[in-house]
């Protein structure tokens, strides 16, 4: 039986992933390294000589930001976003509910929901696209040292996963983002990055995505069913986000890997598990 090496196991998508293994059978070591940052997580794997692959948790953001993204759509895994675009367009203004530290602050990017005694603290940073500037200068980066050394490198690229709903349901933050983004159920990320892990054919970038759809369809899917709640009714005015665009999943799905959650599917669960924990 296989064992695993985890970083970052408290995260949202890696303690999914971890229990998921878990629920298998599988060994899962978890690490919190002191040693931070990709390139040093990969080369402590070339240093090892033990590790026979890598699966990086990447982003679509690191493939949808750029200039010509309606006319190259479908986007595939051979598309990187353009730092420069990512440089000249803004994201949207602070909108901060209670006290929350520095660095859960710094921790944070689009919409990030903490839950403190059943309130709602979040955070819209004022910032560039910095986090899709960063993370794909990062994932070169990470693909130049495995090129050299010959590590075995696998990246999934899931699209949003929909955890940050929550504030845009309860009308908390006075907007909702105009962005035309991919969804994708946490339950799919979990899968893809297991089947880049057993499937020995499995190489390069994969992309984990369903439908994309913006902020605004979203919310008219979901008042009809759900119709107690105070949905934020203003769309946010910055641009950069809203460009039409799909996402080709044909190479994951070539792979075996099954169909993706509808969008319908993946919000149900997430407004059941909210209302579950008593969060809605």
């Amino acid at each position: 039986m296989p064992e695993y090496c985890v970083t970052g196991g408290t995260g949202f998508i890696t303690s999914y992933l971890v229990k998921s293994l878990l629920e298998r059978g599988y060994t899962a070591n978890l690490i919190e390294p002191s040693i931070k940052g990709t390139l040093n997580v990969l080369i402590s794997c070339i240093e090892a000589t033990t590790v026979k692959r890598v699966v990086y948790t990447s982003s679509c953001s690191k493939i949808r930001y750029r200039e010509d993204i309606q006319h190259i759509s479908p986007l595939n895994e051979s598309h990187w976003s353009d730092p420069d675009y990512c440089k000249r367009h803004n994201v949207r203004s602070i909108y901060l509910i209670n006290t929350i530290t520095k660095e859960e602050i710094l921790s944070l990017y689009y919409i990030q929901i903490l839950v403190y005694n059943q309130h709602v603290s979040f955070v819209l940073l004022p910032c560039k696209l910095w986090y899709a500037y960063a993370k794909t200068l990062a994932e070169q980066s990470a693909w130049q040292i495995t090129k050299e050394s010959g590590l075995d490198l696998v990246v999934v690229n899931p699209s949003f996963v929909i955890s940050p709903l929550l504030g845009i349901i309860k009308g908390a933050i006075g907007e909702y983002p105009n962005q035309e983004i991919g969804f994708v159920h946490i339950d799919d990320v979990v899968a893809a990055h297991i089947l880049a892990m057993e499937k020995s054919e499995a190489s390069g970038r994969l992309v984990c995505s369903c439908s994309v759809s913006h902020w605004s369809r979203i919310i008219d899917m979901l008042k009809p069913k759900y119709q107690f709640y105070p949905y934020e009714n203003k769309c946010g005015p910055k641009k950069g986000h809203d460009q039409p665009h799909s996402m080709d999943t044909s190479k994951i799905e070539q792979l075996g890997f099954p169909s993706f959650k509808t969008i319908p599917q993946m919000f149900d669960d997430c407004i059941k598990s909210f209302q579950e924990k008593g969060f809605l």
